[in-house]
């Protein structure tokens, strides 16, 4: 009998509080988010704390500046992770029900389209406050591991964004008609908890690396270098889990079952995941090429 992992019974809710007849509830997501902002932002704020990371002692920003720029960069994950999500993955539904954008407390958030929101607020502050732009998207970058961390475990908790099936010891049986409707499968379908390989690879790795650039290697002194390490890092990670994560639903057919958004023939295509993540890796190449020079 093949080892698998049983789904750990836990509610996507924290708590719920009636109020005037109404229910309000703090889910783990929205906690994922709340947690992630918070503790990114005292990322940020330690690291321009700290004189003698950057070039010439001047850190890029001021404590002051680090907290107006987080206003910014919440409507930029909120308004980009949205809008990203309704162009890169379902434009056809929202454009027929364009009401339904606004309902973001039913799902549907994209990273990239996040990841776009927040580079727009970074350079739109920095122009406007003068500012080194490169500097500026080295200290989101550095912010932004933990709230990968937190929200790829959440949605492990909420049991969605699963993976392919699979017989590996570490496999898990998700709850739903969805996650156990596997094609070849006889009883339950375990699938990878591709949400814990991103958790891993986006969030602690990726995030250790560029504290690690940031606080021993002198990165920051370097504008743009931790910048193009995680655009290459978070690119490169989510490229390959995405070989393991099931597609979404949108995309799978009875003649494309994987799901490929772009299908190169063969049974072989890449994911809409996989086709995000290249821009992102091709810039952080650029940014580790040029940016060295130009000093």
């Amino acid at each position: 009998m093949i080892a698998v992992i049983p789904f750990p019974d836990i509610s996507p809710e924290l708590f719920t509080i009636p109020i005037f007849g109404m229910e309000f509830a703090l889910r783990w997501y929205a906690l994922a988010y709340i947690a992630g902002i918070i503790v990114g932002w005292r990322i940020v704020l330690g690291a321009v704390r700290r004189p003698r990371l950057w070039q010439d002692g001047t850190p890029a920003m001021t404590a002051k500046q680090v907290e107006d720029l987080l206003f910014w960069a919440i409507l930029g994950i909120i308004l980009g992770g949205r809008l990203g999500f309704v162009l890169f993955y379902q434009p056809g539904h929202y454009l027929a029900h364009p009401a339904q954008i606004l309902k973001v407390w039913q799902g549907g958030m994209s990273f990239h389209g996040g990841m776009l929101g927040v580079l727009i607020a970074c350079v739109l502050y920095s122009l406007r406050h003068g500012l080194r732009m490169l500097s500026v998207g080295d200290l989101l970058s550095m912010a932004a591991p933990v709230g990968l961390l937190l929200g790829r475990l959440a949605n492990f908790i909420n049991a969605e964004l699963w993976g392919r099936p699979t017989d590996l010891p570490w496999g898990v049986i998700f709850p739903g008609a969805a996650a156990q409707d596997c094609p070849d499968v006889i009883g339950l379908c375990a699938r990878h908890p591709s949400q814990l390989y991103e958790a891993l690879l986006e969030g602690l790795v990726l995030g250790a690396v560029l504290l690690w650039l940031a606080y021993r290697r002198g990165a920051l002194k370097r504008p743009g270098w931790i910048s193009g390490c995680f655009f290459i890092g978070y690119g490169l990670a989510r490229f390959i889990v995405e070989f393991a994560r099931q597609a979404d639903a949108q995309f799978m057919t009875l003649g494309n079952p994987l799901g490929h958004a772009l299908e190169l023939g063969g049974g072989y295509g890449l994911s809409m995941g996989q086709l995000l993540s290249l821009p992102m890796i091709g810039f952080g190449i650029l940014l580790l090429l040029i940016i060295p020079k130009a000093r």
